[in-house]
């Protein structure tokens, strides 16, 4: 019994000694080495657990905590940035601005005349020249003896051979002709609940379906919202050009799903959808073969009967090359006899046309040129303003 029992003390003893043991090298540090103050030998010295606890902090519990995010949470890439919208410029006074083009277009005609008129004689054959230059200025025969016969009777009542007067006269004469008086306005006001209808007429290649396109652009410069119709459904490429073009300017287009389809249709549906769109103003663009006058008579008179069941057609736009000169002038009159056009749309007029094809339209149609195309930018298409157009002619 005794002998179990100093068995038991001793089992005791030596379990508590191993305890105390672990915890004492748990609790162990490395021991700081330095040197002692003073000029003896370096000493080793050891602290105790607890003072080294407190003078030299364990700085691995201070190391900040570093985590990945799985893949599905990663933070987005920030944004590009919003493009900044261009706004087209507007209508009013693009010719002033576009004045340098028309000038180097027509400054050969001023030219040509004030050399002539100023010259120290002016007798029959003179006069003659004159009249045929402006003929060949696509003027016409008739308004160019008109012309001439003004201007013989205002040089020789002012008895005057001066450059500056003689520029003074001829510009008077030219406005004259041009016609200042003229409504040149564009008549795109909203009928109560109903958008301002534009239908485009011309023959294919003088520009009418770009130049749908530019006054759409134009327009919105001005602050109205555009829808456009492709109901030029006989030629194969024009409703993807204008859809191309409706998508540079911002403009949403109506089209057929085949081609060949019925143009009244389509031009039907781009009137409803403008005003289920609630859109100031519907251009239409219109087919231009002239192969057969009675078809395209036929075709115009039907899209124009069933646009006027819904809304009203404002404008309708007649595109000539002014390049074409003469021949341009035998185009109008085709259209005219289809439609009641209100107004002519001269394109290329910053090229080799010349500023007679302006006065010869007008007098052929009675309906005055309210826009011309100078160049072949998007927003190269003007008003026309005759005292801007005369001056460059003449050189003021």
């Amino acid at each position: 019994m005794e002998l179990l029992i100093i068995i038991l003390v001793i089992v005791v003893v030596i379990g508590g000694a191993g305890t105390t043991l672990l915890v004492r090298t748990r609790r162990r540090v490395p021991p700081p080495r330095h040197r002692a103050q003073g000029s003896g030998p370096a000493t080793d010295t050891l602290q105790a657990p607890g003072a080294a606890q407190a003078q030299a902090p364990d700085t691995a519990e201070a190391e900040p905590e570093v985590r990945t995010l799985p893949p599905d949470v990663a933070a987005p890439p920030p944004a590009p940035p919003t493009p900044a919208v261009e706004k087209p410029p507007p209508l009013a006074g693009r010719l002033v601005r576009l004045r340098g083009r028309l000038a180097r277009s027509q400054s050969a005609l001023g030219g040509v005349l004030l050399s002539l008129l100023s010259s120290d004689r002016l007798d029959d054959e003179t006069w003659d020249e004159i009249e045929e230059t402006l003929i060949t200025a696509d003027m016409g025969v008739a308004p160019a003896r008109q012309v001439v016969e003004d201007l013989r009777t205002e040089v020789k009542v002012a008895g005057t051979r001066d450059p500056a007067e003689v520029r003074a006269l001829l510009r008077e004469e030219l406005l004259s002709q041009v016609g200042v008086d003229m409504d040149r306005s564009l008549h795109i006001a909203r009928h109560g609940d109903r958008p301002a209808v534009i239908l485009v007429v011309g023959v294919n290649g003088t520009g009418k379906t770009t130049t749908v396109a530019k006054l759409a652009r134009a327009l919105m410069g001005d602050g109205q919202s555009v829808l456009l119709g492709a109901a030029d459904t006989f030629r194969a490429a024009a409703a993807d050009q204008l859809q191309t073009w409706g998508d540079r300017v911002g403009a949403p287009v109506v089209r057929a799903d085949r081609e060949g389809a019925d143009p009244a249709s389509v031009a039907f549906d781009a009137v409803n959808e403008g005003i289920q769109r609630d859109v100031d103003v519907v251009i239409v663009d219109t087919a231009g073969r002239l192969h057969t006058k009675a078809g395209l008579m036929d075709e115009l008179g039907k899209i124009k009967r069933v646009i006027s069941r819904h809304a009203t057609v404002d404008e309708v736009l007649l595109v000539l090359d002014a390049t074409t000169g003469q021949n341009g002038l035998r185009q109008a009159r085709v259209f005219a006899e289809v439609v009641d056009v209100t107004g002519v749309v001269l394109t290329k007029l910053d090229g080799t046309a010349k500023g007679g094809i302006v006065i010869a339209v007008q007098r052929e149609l009675g309906v005055p040129v309210k826009l011309v195309g100078l160049g072949e930018g998007p927003d190269d298409l003007a008003p026309f303003e005759p005292e801007v157009f005369v001056d460059a002619i003449v050189g003021s």
